[in-house]
């Protein structure tokens, strides 16, 4: 697949500030790619698009490089204590999103150039909590595994973790740049995750995305650096055959971990599966984005169910979930006996 190559980059001024910054404005110049001045990174003008399909595919070829001013973190439940935001956003466009409604109809990629004042308060959030091991996810509104290549803040926040006795690091991509990422001394406070899913949910809903094999590949690579690894299996969903569709699935997995550690089963596996569900409102902005889109976003076919923040999603049937759930366990007992699974939605 092709690295991530921005079509246009807006700029905080206010960026110039910090190295990273001056770099990345520096080396945009030098590819020939537009480069404007914005005042806010929260509000961008000037991304074209007369549609809304318009409007989405050219903000994911946008670009914002930006100063993280706020003070404090969000926190990240179930997966961490807290979110450590590197970037937002992501190149893919992965149909059931559930970024279509949190970052709006033009879902730009930001990346922050400030990362030395970010860890610099990661790190003082662990001294407080310590002794107390105090976890970070650094994918919740983003894939930082595309803009790595630019930045390498990814990098520089894995080392930053592998110094933090009490302090430890999680991310989650769809992405396979991560030959950068190999070689650093991590110390094994950060656990990689993959996400993946069969080829017939790839091929459908999750564009400008890796293959499952590519994917598959790259965690193999990761397992083989010594990191912990994670597979984090969403969003599943029930069709035709799905049950030998995620058997499959499951199989190259362990064909390719195995491979990579001479025959042996990988330790300290996590497994986190989500199934496929939606709100009004995300089907209201995904049917605008992709019209034609073969999503089941029908709520008839659905059980309503309150969520924590007050509004209700549409989930699969009990009779639906304990299937899923069983298929689930039953792959994860038979093809890695020895993994956790942390959680099943």
């Amino acid at each position: 697949m092709q690295p991530f190559i921005p079509e246009r980059v807006f700029f905080e001024p206010q960026a110039l500030s910090y190295p990273l910054g001056r770099k990345l404005i520096d080396q945009f110049h030098r590819m020939n790619i537009p480069v404007w001045e914005t005042s806010t990174h929260n509000r961008i003008l000037g991304i074209p698009g007369k549609t809304a399909p318009e409007a989405y595919k050219e903000a994911k070829q946008t670009l914002v490089v930006a100063v993280r001013r706020s003070k404090s973190f969000q926190t990240c439940k179930p997966s961490a204590h807290f979110q450590l935001p590197l970037a937002t956003s992501c190149p893919g466009m992965c149909e059931y999103c559930y970024l279509a409604t949190t970052l709006g109809p033009k879902p730009y990629l930001r990346v922050y150039v400030n990362i030395d004042e970010i860890l610099d308060l990661a790190r003082q959030i662990i001294e407080t909590r310590s002794p107390e091991t105090t976890v970070f996810e650094g994918a919740a509104t983003s894939d930082p595994i595309p803009v790595e290549p630019y930045t390498g803040s990814l990098a520089k926040t894995v080392e930053f973790f592998g110094l933090q006795e009490y302090g430890r690091f999680r991310l989650v991509t769809k992405f396979t740049a991560i030959d950068t990422l190999l070689g650093i001394r991590h110390n094994g406070h950060t656990r990689f995750r993959f996400t993946l899913n069969c080829d017939e949910v790839i091929r459908k809903y999750e564009h400008r995305t890796p293959s499952a094999a590519d994917r598959i590949a790259a965690a193999g690579k990761v397992l083989e650096a010594g990191y912990p690894l994670g597979i984090l299996i969403a969003p599943i969903f029930v069709f035709p055959g799905w049950e030998e569709a995620y058997r499959a699935l499951f199989e190259n997995l362990s064909k390719e971990l195995k491979a990579r550690l001479n025959g042996r089963l990988p330790e300290n596996l996590t497994f986190e599966f989500i199934t496929h569900r939606f709100t009004k409102r995300a089907k209201a902005q995904i049917t605008k984005v992709f019209p034609h889109t073969t999503l089941p976003l029908e709520e008839n076919t659905r059980r309503f169910k309150f969520g924590q923040f007050g509004y209700g999603k549409y989930l699969y049937p009990e009779e639906d979930m304990a299937a899923i759930k069983h298929l689930f366990t039953v792959l994860q007992e038979e093809y890695f006996p020895g993994g956790k699974i942390e959680y099943f939605v």
